[in-house]
Parts: C-alpha cells; structure tokens; sequence
C-alpha cells in the first residue's frame, strides 16, 4: 500500500521568490530517502501578515 506525504512550499520560506535551489533541495531530500515525486501543485496560501494571501506549492511524494 503507498504512502503519501505532502510538503508546502511558500514563497516567504524560499526568500521571496519561489526558488528552483529551494525546490531542488527538497526533492533531493524526500529522494534520498525513498519518496518518488508524484505531484507538484500551484497553491495560494494564507499568510499570516495582512489580509493577502502568498503563493507556494504543494510538493505531494509517494513511497510504496
């Protein structure tokens, strides 16, 4: 039976601007320990500084 996991990425945790240095680290992370990219989805957060929300991705792995 797969397992999923799902890592959230916003653009305030990657220093502004979505990095693909960012993006690259975590796949290599969730990689080496045996999680498969399944998905990655465009998202908008809400932040927790003013009314607006920011944009992120849903960074979604599947392991058997």
């Amino acid at each position: 039976m797969p397992q999923y996991k799902v890592v959230e990425l916003r653009e305030g945790m990657i220093g502004g601007k979505m990095s693909g240095d960012k993006l690259e680290k975590v796949l290599n992370e969730y990689g080496s320990k045996g999680w498969s990219l399944k998905a990655i989805t465009s998202v908008d957060v809400k932040g927790r500084i003013g009314p607006g929300g920011v944009s992120g991705v849903l960074v979604t792995f599947e392991k058997e």
